[in-house]
């Protein structure tokens, strides 16, 4: 394993291990513990959920939390759930994703060129992380982008956004919007997407083809910043 790898295995078993927010780690645990009449057999993960993929990515895709029954049953981020239903198939279809569909962390999903987290690690109640939850996680993310290189930050939704401006110290910060672009001085470029939650996917605020425009830009311009 490269030096990228070996420290992002080491986030990962520190992301993993944390307990630092209370009141996510009751949430999450109980989640688990209850699950959904659909998940009844299935031993949920209920724990915070690390990032995965290429420890040579050049792109980055940035989303809030994981999903009450998506990763925080499967134990892989965007995982078992819609909203990881329409990422996958997406960044298949940009030749980021070995295949269509995330189903299960030992389903055979293989990321070249990509790397996938959230700006918080836990599932939170209501998928609306407090601003202190939101801070106690931001060294786990300052640390997987520092270990990887990054040219190109694929912000799922504003709170991704928001987040990324945070840690590359974006002032002023441009509206968030789908396909808005922001160039940040001596690092990757932000690319905005709206998230792929049912929300948007069930109203038609966010399409395929739009979704897969985000990612084509993202892999042009993974391509000409290397």
């Amino acid at each position: 394993m490269d030096q990228h790898g070996t420290e992002l295995a080491a986030i990962a078993r520190e992301v993993v291990d944390c307990r630092a927010c209370p009141r996510l780690v009751e949430w999450r645990e109980e989640v688990a513990r209850t699950k959904r009449a659909a998940f009844r057999d299935d031993d949920y993960w209920g724990r915070p959920v690390p990032g995965f993929g290429d420890p040579a990515a050049r792109v980055v895709v940035l989303g809030l939390a994981p999903a009450a029954h998506g990763a925080n049953r499967t134990g892989r981020v965007f995982t078992g759930d819609r909203s990881g239903d329409w990422l996958f198939r997406a960044m298949h279809r940009a030749g980021l994703a070995s295949q269509p569909t995330s189903v299960t962390i030992d389903d055979g999903l293989r990321l070249s060129g990509a790397w996938v987290t959230a700006a918080v690690k836990c599932a939170p109640p209501a998928n609306a992380p407090t601003p202190d939850e939101r801070d106690n996680c931001a060294p786990y993310l300052r640390r997987e982008l520092a270990a990887l290189d990054v040219a190109v930050v694929v912000c799922l939704g504003s709170f991704g956004y928001e987040a990324a401006c945070r840690h590359f110290a974006v002032r002023p910060r441009p509206r968030f919007g789908h396909g808005v672009e922001v160039d940040v001085p001596d690092g990757p470029k932000l690319l905005c997407s709206f998230h792929p939650s049912q929300q948007n996917t069930f109203t038609g605020r966010l399409t395929k083809p739009m979704l897969d425009a985000v990612f084509a830009r993202a892999v042009e311009l993974a391509v000409v910043d290397g």
